[in-house]
């Protein structure tokens, strides 16, 4: 039997699938309530317990993200505090209250001494996370912390993070973006002015270059950096995930949102049931066929599946065939039929399986849930429609040998076997748009149906799409899909 381990699972049969699920919701409930205990001991345990159940407040996210200077860390902070819908706290937004006399301390001592001593930033992380706002939506916080000490000065506190992301690029590489680095004193972002340049006038006319981007001062902040950051890692052994900061940031985006989707592991086995959503040309097939073979599992395609039954002749297969005929779309009142008879097969049961084609739209995706089959983990594949185009329109077909060829990424060998290539009519420029704007009209229902689905961007290489899709699998699943 193909097994993973994840917090939350499908099963197999519904008394151990029941037994396993209280387990895992008591075990749950029961490690975070004992860390808070152990942490605070407070003198009325119980009082305490029934107030810690009453925030129902342990999955909110508890991140801190750290990086060298450049590494984009700040930015990836800010897209996961408006993503998660969380609060971002940094040095700077802490010291701006107005109303805290902790915050006009230590943003004095700053103006005096450009820095603040490590009880003074304690306690600015003490009063901002004791906050009504962080209790209830959580924390993210941007490089912070910066030594061993603070570390353990923030465990002290009991505020004890849930995911640590580091980001990590050559010293080479960071230099160079510093040297560009420019900030909208207004909104915060942050600006480059050879990656990420703003399209506004009014927004680039307002930048300002930010103090202590030389390169030589680049270097001691980094070489500084480096020697805390050796010390600070041992801490969160468990909970630690490590990102190239090297690549575009919308990739490290994404894979960082993955990772604080995730719970940590337990040892409650689950067999994987993945659905895998996108436009056609988006790579479904493909990254459906990688994860059946590395891991086990069965391929679902329900197109595939409608074939089959035309061509063995089966009882569905009688049904199906005059749609086939009339080249119309087989109802969904067969199609499910169908789809569930397979998932019902053992292979199906024990070995779990990847979904693709179904469902395609809210409808398909309520029928499929009414009958008994959910998946517990959901990845959405996006792909801009130009990268669809080009990757659909400019496929063919020997009509002699049967060989598939693509005019710009596995081109002909020869100009007699060029000359003679057809393109099947379902890759014409029409149909594929006829196709997308389909896809557009029910995606962001299906999207809304499937809440805390992973997003991808599958405009990569195919194998970096499938790692994501990887990491998802095999890690934990989310609380969000069961």
């Amino acid at each position: 039997m193909a097994m993973f381990y994840s917090k939350y699972s499908g099963c197999g049969p519904p008394v151990y699938c029941l037994k396993t699920r209280l387990h895992r919701t008591c075990g749950l409930f029961a490690g975070a309530m004992l860390e808070q205990l152990l942490i605070h001991q407070p003198e009325d345990p119980i009082q305490f317990m029934i107030q810690h159940l009453l925030r129902d407040n342990d999955h909110v996210p508890k991140i801190v993200v750290l990086g060298p200077p450049a590494s984009g860390k700040t930015t990836i902070a800010m897209w996961l505090s408006k993503h998660l819908n969380s609060n971002l706290l940094t040095k700077e937004n802490m010291m701006g209250k107005k109303v805290s006399p902790v915050a006009t301390e230590a943003r004095n001592y700053y103006q005096k001494f450009k820095t603040i001593p490590n009880n003074m930033l304690i306690q600015l992380i003490k009063e901002r996370m004791g906050e009504e706002d962080c209790i209830r939506r959580g924390w993210i916080l941007d490089g912070i912390p910066e030594t061993r000490e603070q570390v353990l000065m923030i465990q002290t506190l009991g505020f004890a993070p849930r995911h640590v992301i580091v980001l990590n690029a050559p010293d080479t590489v960071l230099i160079e973006r510093n040297l560009g680095k420019r900030i909208d004193p207004y909104t915060g972002e942050i600006y480059h002015t050879t990656f990420d340049w703003p399209s506004e006038p009014e927004v680039q006319n307002r930048l300002i270059e930010p103090k202590g981007i030389s390169e030589l001062e680049t270097a001691q902040k980094l070489l500084d950096y480096h020697r805390n950051i050796a010390r600070i890692l041992p801490s969160y052994p468990k909970i630690l995930k490590s990102i190239s900061a090297d690549q575009p940031c919308v990739d490290v985006f994404y894979q960082a949102l993955t990772y604080v989707q995730t719970n940590h592991r337990t040892n409650a086995p689950f067999t994987p049931r993945v659905l895998l959503c996108g436009a056609v040309g988006s790579g479904k097939s493909l990254q459906a066929a990688l994860l059946a073979q590395k891991y086990g599992l069965v391929n679902v395609c329900c197109g595939q599946l409608l074939k089959e039954a035309v061509a063995d002749k089966s009882n569905y297969g009688q049904l199906i065939q005059p749609y086939f005929e009339k080249k119309i779309t087989v109802p969904d009142s067969i199609v499910i039929k169908v789809l569930v008879s397979r998932l019902q097969k053992q292979d199906c049961v024990q070995k779990g399986w990847v979904l693709h084609d179904f469902p395609r739209d809210l409808d398909q995706a309520f029928l499929l849930r009414s009958s008994g089959f959910s998946p517990n983990r959901v990845f959405f594949l996006n792909v801009p429609l130009d990268s669809i185009l080009e990757r659909l329109t400019l496929r063919r077909i020997d009509p002699v040998t049967g060989e598939r060829f693509h005019l710009m990424y596995k081109p002909p060998p020869t100009m007699e076997i060029q000359a003679r290539l057809l393109q099947s009519p379902k890759d014409v420029e029409e149909k594929v748009k006829l196709q997308m704007d389909l896809f557009y009209r029910s995606s962001s229902e299906l999207e809304d149906f499937y809440t805390k689905a992973i997003t991808l961007n599958g405009d990569q290489d195919p194998y970096t799409v499938f790692e994501y899709i990887e990491s998802g699998v095999i890690n934990p699943l989310p609380e969000k899909v069961c």
